[in-house]
């Protein structure tokens, strides 16, 4: 369906910073921009607006939300609390063979792009391994607005090595295999907790709505 392509894009292009924040966009623009009328670009920035992706400027179009430090905190918080859970439950009613295809996140090979991906991949395995449809969606839409913290941030982010990450991930699925709920959980804590540590330190040294 065009409008679901359009929404598809448009918070893509937001996501990845190809719309960077503090962009503004006008529907116009926009249309001619996709080669589409303007109501389908409408109701794709309006839905944006309602995951507070893009707010909407009386007479002026909608603008890029910018980064905002304590919504950050809000959303590194949710992951904090969320995930976990899902490590949790993954362990007790996963498939075998849901376990089994966890596997596949133990190596990495690529460049940064690649890497966001993988990992993106990887936190959606578990929580969709949990049986909650609910959960995994949420999951997935907080990982994918996360990665959008750190590409604007990237520059600043310190203390990531992928190859550290990479072991952590292994020790999680370690603990989800040995169907052990409780260390699949609190390993997923700290591996979040640590990301997100090095994330909201990385934008207070950006100029950010506090």
């Amino acid at each position: 369906m065009l409008r679901e392509t359009i929404y598809a894009r448009l918070r893509f292009e937001i996501l990845s910073c190809q719309l960077p924040p503090g962009e503004q966009l006008r529907e116009q623009e926009l249309a001619a921009r996709y080669e589409v009328s303007k109501q389908p670009v409408r109701e794709s920035l309006l839905r944006l607006e309602r995951e507070r992706l893009v707010t909407v400027l009386p007479r002026q179009g909608y603008r890029v939300n910018p980064i905002s430090l304590s919504d950050a905190r809000d959303l590194c918080r949710f992951r904090e609390t969320l995930e976990p859970i899902c490590a949790s439950e993954a362990a007790k009613l996963a498939s075998d063979e849901q376990l089994a295809a966890l596997e596949t996140y133990r190596s990495f090979s690529g460049d940064s792009a690649a890497f966001t991906a993988y990992n993106r991949h990887f936190h959606c395995a578990i929580a969709e391994a949990s049986g909650s449809a609910r959960m995994a969606a949420t999951v997935r839409e907080l990982v994918e607005q996360a990665e959008r913290l750190v590409l604007v941030s990237l520059q600043a982010v310190k203390g990531r090595n992928n190859a550290t990450l990479v072991d952590e991930h292994g020790d999680i699925i370690d603990a989800l295999r040995a169907r052990n709920g409780r260390a699949a959980a609190n390993l997923l804590r700290d591996h979040v907790s640590r990301a997100n540590a090095r994330i909201i330190e990385a934008l207070s040294r950006f100029p950010v709505v506090s």
